[in-house]
């Protein structure tokens, strides 16, 4: 039987990726979420809060015994030896969760929402498509700047530790432009949708 149809979501941040997601939920697609998925690898009493613990010791840990994710980034913030051995421990973890995920997904299709699906490079062979949320990265600053109290320094910084607009866009199979209020870019995922459930059946070989 042939694999289901598997679209990938991306986009940079406060580019409106949580708000695409969250439509093609109430259109009936499952939505597998990257984010989700390196909380839960990491929930208490998991392996991968062991294999944490044990790479950066107790200090990453709460007093409830469940990971601090605050120590943690402090603790890998400036050190780049330190970041890589925590992504060695996650992402074959998150890899495998999202990979469970997707097949027990009951829908048409499946979405699989990874921020970082241009940066992963290897990423691109798990899915069929991608999808670009897209904006202007002036209009990101913006939301940076007013949604999470960034400075602009530090907002400018976020988005060039990120893949460039340039770099999502040459990836892309399909753009979502989010250039306009939350309906518009609603209606957009609506009208994907469509084209997706044609290219699903297109996948599933049926008439």
């Amino acid at each position: 039987m042939p694999q289901r149809l598997r679209i990938g979501l991306t986009g940079g941040i406060a580019s409106g990726k949580s708000t695409a997601a969250q439509r093609f939920t109430e259109l009936g697609v499952p939505v597998i979420d990257a984010d989700h998925a390196a909380r839960a690898v990491v929930a208490l009493g998991t392996p991968g809060l062991g294999q944490v613990m044990q790479r950066f010791g107790s200090g990453v840990i709460a007093a409830n015994g469940e990971l601090d994710r605050r120590a943690l980034r402090n603790l890998i913030f400036s050190d780049a030896a330190a970041r890589a051995d925590l992504n060695a421990i996650l992402h074959p973890l998150i890899g495998s969760y999202m990979e469970q995920q997707a097949a027990s997904a009951i829908g048409p299709y499946v979405v699989l929402a990874i921020p970082l699906l241009v940066e992963g490079g290897s990423r691109r062979d798990r899915v069929d498509r991608i999808v670009v949320v897209d904006v202007d990265e002036s209009v990101q600053l913006k939301r940076l700047t007013e949604r999470d109290g960034s400075t602009l320094e530090q907002a400018r910084a976020i988005l060039a530790a990120q893949a460039s607009r340039s770099a999502r866009l040459s990836a892309a199979d399909d753009i979502l432009p989010n250039t306009g209020t939350v309906t518009d870019l609603r209606q957009a995922v609506d009208r994907l949708h469509e084209r997706y459930l044609h290219l699903a059946q297109q996948n599933q070989g049926l008439p």
